[in-house]
Parts: structure tokens; C-alpha cells; sequence
């Protein structure tokens, strides 16, 4: 288990000054919502001066955010688009930054962007200044493997349970996943995910888990999602990969097809199928 605590830097800050207000944290912004505050600075720290400026900047982040590339990504995301109410802004220490980049940079790479110069660590304050930090205790623990980008399987269609049976007893673990795009309020793409984890070989694996870091891998390779999820009409297939090196990879999905009884007879088979 990772203890995290977020801590201030007690340093001298700087004044706010008349040009800025408190306003509630908008709808359109999961990302900084119940995050310990409900009102935030406006103009913020990334200069933007109108909500609708704010909602639609952030948009990309929020997608970031909701991958969880690194434990403090909301901290640090929020803290410039909607930073507290407070007398001084608070900015993010350099090394909060850096460790969110560097967490959080192949994900954006994955989309198809780089980190950007906005973002540039070199702008925010040393740790020894007034800023937010983090501080993370180690202790014992268990280090869950990393969903990766990488190129999307193909999906298969096309198979006999008994070569289910044989890619079953290659793979570390398979999800069945039912996708769907979400319909939001502006037009962004966001699915509906829901996952049924249906085995785990590795003894460093439960379902939860599993299942989590199937959500993720799913945010993560956003067009691999896409191509499974073309609609609003539900699309569902199992997800089968192994753990290599501590990254979690999917190497087989399947089309799970209610006509088609082939996928429901090999996990059946599978309790009691005794690999080679």
C-alpha cells in the first residue's frame, strides 16, 4: 500500500490581488471534483480568464486524468486549472511536476501528443518555496504491473474453443469487456466500460485488480477502444493478455457474439481444462 500525503511548503507566497474571483468548480470538470475543495481562482494559473476558456481547455487533461498515469495527476492537473480559493495561489513544486510527467507523458504519446510547453517543469517552484509537494511512503507492498500503449490486436472473430483453450493456457489472464460509447454533454468521446474478469493465472493477480487495470489499459489505448466501440449500441469481447516484466499487455480480443457459443464453452471448459 502507497501512503500519500499531499503537504505545503510553508514558504512566502504571493498575493492574489483584486483581478480574480471564487467560483464554484464546474459541472463539465470531473476530474477536480471531490478532490477536498468545491470553489476555485479564476483566472487560474494556465491564464485562463472565462469558465467556457477553462471547461474547454481542460477537456484533453480530464482524459489524462482519468487513465490514473500517476497518483497525484488530479493534484497536479487541478492545482492549475482550478486552483483552491485561498489568499496566494498555490502553485505544483518542480517535482511534482516532473514525476507527473514522466509518469504521464507516454500516455499523451499514445494519443498522439507530446507534453507541452505549457507544462514545462522548469516553471514551477524548487521545493524549497511555497508550493504543493508530495511525499510517498513505501511500504510493504504489492507493485502492480502497467498497462501499455501499444498496437491494437486484431479483433478475432473466427475461432474454435479448443484454440481458445490453447491461447487460455498461454495467458496470464481474460476479461470480457462490455463497451460503449458515452453521450456527454459536449460531444467529447468517453465510453461506458464494464468488465467481467473471468481468470487470473499469476498468483499477483486478483479480479479487482484485474479489472481495474483493464479500465485502464482501455483509457490508455483510447484507439484501440474506438475501434471497438464505434457506437452508442453496446459491443462486448474478451480482452486475453499475460504480464510481461511487470507491463500489462493484451495480445487477443475476441468478439463476443450472443450467436456464437464457442467463447462461453471454453471458459466453461476452462475450470476444469488441464493445460499441456
Amino acid at each position: 500500500v502507497f501512503v500519500v500525503s499531499i503537504f505545503l511548503r510553508v514558504a512566502t507566497g504571493f498575493d492574489i490581488g483584486l483581478s480574480t474571483k471564487c467560483v464554484v468548480i464546474p459541472k463539465e470538470m470531473d476530474m477536480c471534483h471531490e478532490i477536498g475543495y468545491s470553489e476555485m481562482r479564476l483566472p487560474n494559473l494556465m491564464g485562463h480568464t472565462s469558465m467556457a476558456e477553462v471547461i474547454l481547455k481542460s477537456t484533453t487533461w480530464q482524459h489524462l486524468a482519468q487513465t490514473d498515469c500517476h497518483p497525484h495527476v488530479r493534484t497536479f492537473l487541478c492545482s492549475l486549472f482550478a486552483p483552491i480559493c485561498l489568499d496566494t495561489f498555490i502553485h505544483p513544486c518542480r517535482s511534482m511536476c516532473v514525476a507527473v510527467r514522466d509518469s504521464c507523458a507516454p500516455v499523451l504519446t499514445c494519443h498522439g501528443h507530446l507534453w507541452p510547453d505549457s507544462l514545462d517543469c522548469a516553471r514551477f517552484p524548487a521545493d524549497e518555496d511555497m508550493c504543493l509537494a508530495s511525499l510517498t511512503m513505501e511500504h510493504k507492498h504489492k507493485v502492480l504491473p502497467k498497462p501499455a500503449c501499444q498496437t491494437c490486436p486484431a479483433v478475432e472473430e473466427f475461432f474454435t474453443h479448443k484454440r481458445l483453450l490453447e491461447v487460455f493456457c498461454a495467458s496470464n489472464f481474460a476479461v470480457k469487456v462490455k463497451l460503449s460509447k458515452k453521450r456527454t454533454l459536449l460531444g467529447h468521446q468517453e465510453y461506458n466500460i464494464e468488465c467481467q474478469v473471468e481468470f487470473t493465472t499469476q498468483d499477483s493477480l486478483v479480479p479487482y485488480e484485474t479489472q481495474s487495470m483493464i479500465q485502464q489499459w482501455l483509457l490508455i489505448n483510447e484507439n484501440c477502444t474506438q475501434r471497438m466501440a464505434p457506437t452508442h449500441h453496446p459491443m462486448v469481447y474478451l480482452l486475453v493478455g499475460n504480464v510481461e516484466e511487470g507491463i500489462l499487455l493484451v495480445n487477443h480480443v475476441y468478439r463476443w457474439q450472443k450467436r456464437d457459443s464457442q467463447l462461453t464453452l471454453a471458459t466453461q471448459k476452462w475450470r476444469y481444462h488441464k493445460c499441456l
